[in-house]
């Protein structure tokens, strides 16, 4: 009874963050306010921040709240053994590259389009744990592969618009950003989400303090980003210019929700992570329809996802599927 209730309660939580973090950050890209709008390369820096304090916090309650023991094991670990520390430094840059691939990704898509199209990150893991680390696939996950990328060619298919032909030029130079950003954040997410996962199997050091020196890692790339990209912004307005609540929700979202389903994912089968990939499919598709107003589903799209769907249930089918580790 414990566990049915432990496995329900995981799939309200993937359900929540993975809905909650697209629509707040599509909407928060896409909201019109007075002031300047916020750079997604200071979300990201400050996401960051909040994932090293959240893991130091996690590392300090594993080691019963003594100071001194979360002393010893951060010197320990981090500082003691730099050659492990910096076999971090590969992933850590991949996935800040994909956490502001993301903001570009939802400021030009839907958040519907995004969901059903950020699904390939299966076919990217899948393809980068054959290779790197030596799975078979079975019959059913190949297939399933197939079928994925069906669907994601049919959701990106063109549909007839009778909008005026500057606003649908506009519109389509808009979905190429949106669809190469999310493209190149599937491929990251698998390469890394595999890297990931073979440095933790080679070492038997808590996962927690492996997202602090990713963290690390992540906070001086994200700087150097900032600073690169926006950095004329930053010292214009600022750092925290245009931020709002709707801001430090996704900011906290991202970081913080990466923790949330590492420790809820132990409780979730496959069969629970399909459900919880398609009801966040189906949630996203009816509020960017209903409230954000922001997407006219065609019946091409509506095809393309019901096959996403199926593939993703069809994944777990026979034997299990390569995990794409949580990075917090």
């Amino acid at each position: 009874m414990a566990s049915a209730r432990l496995k329900y309660l995981s799939l309200g939580v993937l359900v929540f963050q993975t809905t909650s973090l697209v629509l707040t950050m599509r909407y928060s890209r896409t909201l019109q306010a007075e002031g300047p709008r916020y750079l997604a390369s200071s979300a990201v820096v400050v996401a960051e921040v909040m994932k090293i304090l959240a893991c130091v916090l996690l590392v300090f309650k594993e080691h019963s709240y003594s100071i001194r023991a979360l002393n010893s094991i951060l010197r320990q670990e981090i500082f003691h053994k730099p050659i492990e520390t910096l076999k971090l430094a590969i992933p850590s840059g991949i996935y800040t590259l994909q956490n502001n691939l993301l903001y570009v990704a939802l400021s030009n898509l839907d958040a519907a389009t995004y969901q059903v199209t950020y699904q390939l990150k299966i076919l990217t893991t899948a393809l980068f744990s054959v290779s790197m680390l030596g799975r078979r696939l079975g019959v059913y996950q190949w297939l399933s592969l197939l079928v994925l990328m069906a669907g994601v060619a049919l959701v990106q298919w063109p549909s007839e618009s009778a909008a005026a032909p500057e606003k649908e030029a506009r519109s389509a130079g808009s979905q190429f950003v949106g669809v190469t950003a999310v493209l190149v954040a599937c491929c990251s997410s698998g390469f890394a989400g595999v890297y990931f996962e073979k440095i933790l199997k080679e070492s038997k050091q808590s996962v927690w303090v492996r997202n602090i020196q990713l963290g690390m890692f992540g906070l001086v790339f994200g700087l150097f980003g900032m600073l690169a990209y926006d950095g004329e912004r930053v010292r214009e307005s600022g750092m925290f210019q245009g931020y709002n609540t709707i801001t430090w929700t996704v900011v906290a979202l991202q970081a913080l929700g990466g923790l949330v389903i590492a420790a809820v994912i132990k409780y979730a089968d496959n069969i629970l992570k399909g459900f919880a990939t398609s009801l966040s499919i189906i949630l996203s598709t009816l509020i960017s329809y209903f409230l954000l107003q922001d997407f006219d589903p065609s019946s091409v799209f509506f095809l393309g996802a019901v096959l996403v769907i199926a593939a993703t249930f069809l994944y777990g089918y026979e034997g299990k599927p390569p995990a794409n580790p949580s990075r917090a």
